[in-house]
């Protein structure tokens, strides 16, 4: 077959895997393995007592992918590519013969993976693997809030033709009112709290010391927070936001707020009415974000009120509406993205802007081009846009744009070629999309340059497992954690099958393996964050054995990891238990929460674990 000029070689390992998936797919890491009289290994230890992992409730969201537990395998996570030298895009007929013009000020766009299904081919060892049930099909990048069943997406194509959606909405501002409302040390000592979540009180019970029997060596427990209460069907607790002097951690209704040094409360919590339903992942460079919180208990409340908080005091700033945004362009559900001092709400098929500091309404992105609809926003250093074009019809495809945050202009448009959607954005800058066949379940990561023409895929055959929300239950674009990249380099985690995993680091420019270096425990390492020439790392904890911080030098030709904080075995037992967990590491402190409450009431739930030196 002929190949187009300029194009990726044709072939070859790495490129994304098209033959449909026979059997029950994988069910995630194994567990790193019971301890003695432990709990067993494919589920989290017995509940009771302080420190003892949680059980979800019935009717509670499921862990999301905790390590040595079941992980949920939901879109993002990427699923098992075939082995090296299976055929890739490039050996399908035809694949570049129905792309169509290229939209937006850019370049045709090299194949970069995006196969078309060629018919079925026989299985083999390694292949793609779908989803446990519950995967979206939906057209708008599997947000729950446009489900549209089979009839009535009939009813929207008509001759083959997309229907045409008025993405309606209004012109009003939100309503924008003011509310009425160096490097610490760590604590000596720290000790377990009587569920002081709430921000009330220092969070200490004098009756238990967490850094009692610490070893030599051993980073301590700065400070230790229990969860607010949560209903019985179980919350989110979403976000965790560190600046120099607070720890700010979202749970259920509440906004808590911490001193990263000793865990004393920096300001009251903030209580919202309704349960919070979205948060920016992002701060702005003066420690300002936006909540969404619902506006309502019952089955027909809208996620669409909006407000601003100031991370360091706790002084809620604007606050606002998100107006609907006409048919199936609702607020059921709501995705919040900052860059520089614009934050985008974006709703099912559409997003309005507003200025972070003062609320005013900046721009709205609608529906453009050839029926396209935005469907997702990610932010942080670029802000982008991910849309759904043509949907129902044969030229359906996503498309993908950088935007301008103070206009909402696209300054480049990348078209996703047919069959494929984005699902995930692994990075901003450089821009790393995780893409999905839906047909197939194929998967390929995909590098764009700064003027979003095509730069790499990945060409490394490798199982990875980075921590990411389900779509399926509202997650946003950027709702993963365990991956971290660099100019030149995206960092991230084997799946752990049997002693340890690895770190691989991955060339944006030319999508092969750079390196790669082996967990220090056997147990899993996840990135952090790169700084400098410097990749830091997660090692998990097991059981009886707390977890590390370590540095791996990204230059060079030697890798091997520096332990920085090996947390104390003493609370490893609360460390393992933190199912569904954020992590970051700042100014040499460590900070763990989660991200889900089951709402059980049997045990006091864990939020917050800060450890340092």
């Amino acid at each position: 077959m002929s190949q187009p000029p300029n194009q990726p070689p044709q072939g070859g390992f790495g490129t994304p895997q098209d033959q449909p998936h026979q059997g029950p797919p994988p069910q995630g890491p194994p567990a790193q393995g019971p301890p003695p009289q432990g709990p067993p290994a494919q589920g989290p230890p017995p509940q009771g007592g302080f420190g003892a992992p949680q059980t979800p409730a019935p009717g509670a969201q499921p862990p999301q992918s905790g390590y040595g537990y079941p992980q949920q395998s939901g879109y993002g996570y990427p699923q098992q590519p075939g082995p090296y030298g299976q055929p890739g895009p490039y050996t399908q007929p035809g694949p570049y013969s129905q792309t169509g013009p290229y939209a937006g000020p850019q370049q045709p766009a090299a194949g970069y993976g995006y196969p078309q299904q060629a018919g079925p081919q026989p299985p083999y060892p390694g292949e793609p693997t779908p989803p446990p049930g519950g995967g979206s099909k939906n057209p708008f990048k599997g947000r729950p809030a446009l489900i549209i069943g089979a009839a009535v997406t009939a009813l929207l194509v008509i001759g083959g033709t997309v229907w045409a959606v008025s993405s309606g909405g209004d012109d009003k501002k939100p309503v924008a009112h003011e509310s009425q409302d160096g490097k610490p040390t760590g604590s000596p000592t720290a000790t377990a709290p009587v569920n002081q979540g709430d921000g009330s009180g220092d969070g200490r019970d004098e009756t238990e010391d967490l850094n009692a029997g610490r070893k030599p060596g051993e980073s301590k427990v700065l400070w230790y927070k229990e969860a607010p209460d949560a209903p019985g069907a179980g919350a989110q607790a979403p976000g965790m936001w560190i600046t120099d002097k607070t720890a700010v951690k979202a749970a259920y209704k509440q906004l808590v707020a911490y001193n990263v040094g000793d865990g004393k409360p920096t300001w009251d919590a903030i209580t919202f009415p309704a349960k919070i339903c979205a948060v920016t992942k992002d701060k702005t460079a003066d420690d300002k974000i936006v909540v969404a919180y619902q506006n309502g208990t019952g089955d027909n409340s809208r996620c669409n009120l909006l407000q601003q908080v100031d991370l360091d005091t706790g002084k809620k700033g604007w606050s606002g509406k998100l107006e609907e945004g006409g048919l199936f362009d609702d607020t059921i559900t709501v995705e919040l993205a900052i860059s520089g001092d614009t934050v985008v709400a974006g709703r099912s098929m559409s997003g309005t802007a507003y200025d972070v500091n003062s609320g005013k309404k900046l721009w709205e992105k609608k529906k453009y081009g050839d029926s396209c609809y935005p469907s997702g926003f990610a932010g942080g250093e670029r802000l982008v846009a991910v849309s759904s074009c043509n949907v129902g019809a044969d030229t359906q495809h996503d498309e993908v744009q950088a935007l301008d945050p103070a206009t909402g202009k696209a300054k480049w448009t990348f078209k996703v070629k047919k069959g494929w959607k984005v699902e995930r954005t692994y990075s901003v800058r450089p821009l790393v999309l995780f893409l999905k066949k839906e047909s197939n379940n194929a998967w390929n990561m995909v590098t764009l340059k700064p003027d979003g023409t095509y730069r790499s895929q990945v060409q490394v055959d490798e199982d990875y497992a980075p921590n990411c929300s389900s779509v399926s239950l509202g997650a946003g674009l950027t709702d993963c954690t365990g991956i971290a990249a660099d100019a030149n380099t995206i960092y991230l985690p084997t799946e752990k099958k049997s002693g340890a995993n690895s770190i691989v680091a991955i060339s944006l420019t030319t999508g092969k393996e750079r390196w790669r270096t082996k967990s220090p425990s056997d147990t899993t390492m996840l990135p952090i964050r790169t700084t400098g020439s410097r990749l830091f790392a997660y090692v998990v904890p097991k059981y009886d054995t707390g977890g590390q911080v370590v540095s791996i030098r990204t230059g060079g030709s030697r890798h091997k990891t520096y332990k920085l904080l090996q947390n104390p075995q003493g609370t490893a037992k609360i460390e393992s238990s933190f199912y569904s967990k954020d992590f970051a590491y700042v100014d040499g402190r460590f900070f763990l929460s989660t991200t889900s409450l089951t709402g059980d009431d049997e045990a006091k739930e864990k939020l917050m674990l800060a450890y340092g030196k």
